[in-house]
């Protein structure tokens, strides 16, 4: 399986020019299995695809004692790729001290804040996230029905103020192919340590979809073929 995801990640990269010769690029490495399945499939493609890149892997640590980094850097070291850990305190700003109802939002823009400034302190010009396809069709009607919008994330995302460009090789993975990937491969995930892991408006989103697909099995696929058709931003194969 993993093979068939690294062929994916490689049409994505080139579909959407998300690589270029002498990149540096950072992975964020949440130890879930989207961002391992992400770090294993580049540090494959490295080897032979023909612009030369590295890759630096990052992780936010939140700020909880559950959260352990121990297999992470094992991971790492036998895979030979630099791994940096930036310890955090967002557990406690978002749990203890603003005690938000809502949590994923404000969590995220830490993170991804804190990611940013790690990855250029580090010689990065590329970030590298692990959103799947499923991200993209669940984020689109998130972004649907809660805001009123037709929108989801762009493959690449340039960020003008710190001059890093975001990419997302995995959008056209699906989350059951990452699944399998995972057991055929015994990756090391980390626990789950966010009190809102199966609670958050993305969990329910997921699952309507999960019932609407049991009268409408290829609901995934039309979903996100009307996204590669449509005007949403970025989404136009630059070829």
């Amino acid at each position: 399986m993993l093979q068939n995801i690294i062929g994916q990640v490689r049409k994505a990269c080139e579909d959407f020019n998300m690589i270029d010769d002498g990149d540096v690029i950072a992975v964020g490495l949440s130890g879930g299995k989207d961002s391992i399945t992400l770090l294993h499939s580049l540090y494959t493609l490295k080897r032979f695809y023909p612009k030369k890149f590295d890759i630096v892997a990052i992780t936010i640590h939140p700020g909880n004692k559950e959260f352990k980094t121990d297999e992470l850097e094992k991971m790492c070291e036998k895979l030979n790729i630099k791994y940096v850990v930036y310890n955090s305190n967002i557990f406690q700003v978002v749990f203890d001290i603003r005690k938000e109802k809502n949590p994923c939002s404000l969590c995220a823009n830490m993170r991804r804040g804190m990611l940013n400034s790690v990855a250029i302190e580090n010689g990065c010009n590329k970030i590298a996230l692990g959103h799947h396809m499923d991200d993209v069709i669940e984020t689109f009607l998130m972004n649907l029905l809660y805001n009123g919008n037709i929108n989801t994330f762009a493959p690449v995302t340039y960020l003008s103020r710190s001059d890093v460009k975001v990419i997302r090789p995995l959008i056209y993975v699906s989350e059951k192919q990452i699944r399998a990937a995972v057991r055929e491969n015994n990756f090391p995930i980390a626990n789950k340590s966010c009190p809102m892991d199966g609670y958050s408006k993305r969990e329910y989103i997921k699952n309507i979809i999960l019932q609407l697909g049991k009268n409408i099995p290829k609901i995934k696929s039309q979903i996100f073929g009307a996204i590669k058709r449509s005007d949403i931003k970025g989404w136009k194969i630059d070829k």
